[in-house]
């Protein structure tokens, strides 16, 4: 890739010598895979190596992931101990993440906890499976549009399941607008965003809160009541 391209590309978000937040597009992947097609912490190390002229491999941990069509805000530690500390927040749950996420239906009741075991199957798709891991949310609808027949939810997520939001709310009859494995293979978006991520800086211990309002796809029809919050 050219130089400074990836850095005119990336909207990053906060950044200093331990740790860097960007903003992940909807159908990028988090890391590589088996595609070869381009991820996000392989265009976070090229930026940081093309502004800073570092020679050779540059270190970023990978902290957490978003599924590849899902959108929304992304931390990567610049060092062994930022990504040390910074994944022992995510396992004791320290790490908080809200979703906007565009449902089918008039999701009911308004706001509560979802609570299920998740299997992941070899197939790539999960399934509400008592032999799973625990996964637990919380959910408030924001706004039901009638003429649409869809619910604009904002979502807190307890636990990081494959596919977890997906799937328990597809589960229930209110599969996510755009998901191609669990609602209806109409080839739209995926309407599901992290648009919010707090934790504590590893070095300082500061509490750290980042937003951003998805604006594309599903999301469109909503961009006033989402404003207006």
């Amino acid at each position: 890739m050219e130089d400074g391209k990836v850095m005119s590309k990336l909207n990053i978000l906060y950044e200093d010598n331990h740790l860097i937040v960007v903003e992940k597009k909807p159908n990028v992947l988090s890391q590589g895979d088996a595609t070869k097609d381009i991820d996000l912490l392989t265009q976070v190390k090229q930026y940081i190596k093309e502004k800073y002229h570092k020679p050779g491999n540059v270190y970023l941990g990978l902290v957490h992931r978003l599924d590849r069509p899902v959108g929304g805000i992304m931390v990567f530690a610049k060092t062994s101990k930022a990504a040390a500390r910074l994944t022992k927040q995510m396992q004791e749950h320290n790490i908080e993440k809200k979703y906007y996420a565009v449902a089918w239906g008039c999701v009911c009741p308004k706001e509560g906890t979802l609570q299920d075991f998740i299997l992941q199957l070899e197939n790539g798709n999960s399934v509400i499976d008592e032999k799973g891991k625990e996964a637990i949310l919380s959910y408030q609808v924001v706004h039901y549009f009638a003429p649409i027949n869809q619910s604009l939810l904002d979502i807190s997520l307890k636990t990081g399941r494959h596919h977890q939001i997906r799937v328990q709310f597809a589960s229930r009859g209110y599969p996510l607008c755009g998901d191609q494995r669990y609602g209806r293979q109409d080839h739209t978006p995926l309407a599901l965003f992290a648009y919010y991520l707090s934790f504590y800086h590893p070095i300082t211990k500061e509490k750290m809160t980042f937003t951003i309002t998805p604006k594309e796809g599903y999301f469109q029809k909503f961009s006033t009541v989402i404003n207006n919050r």
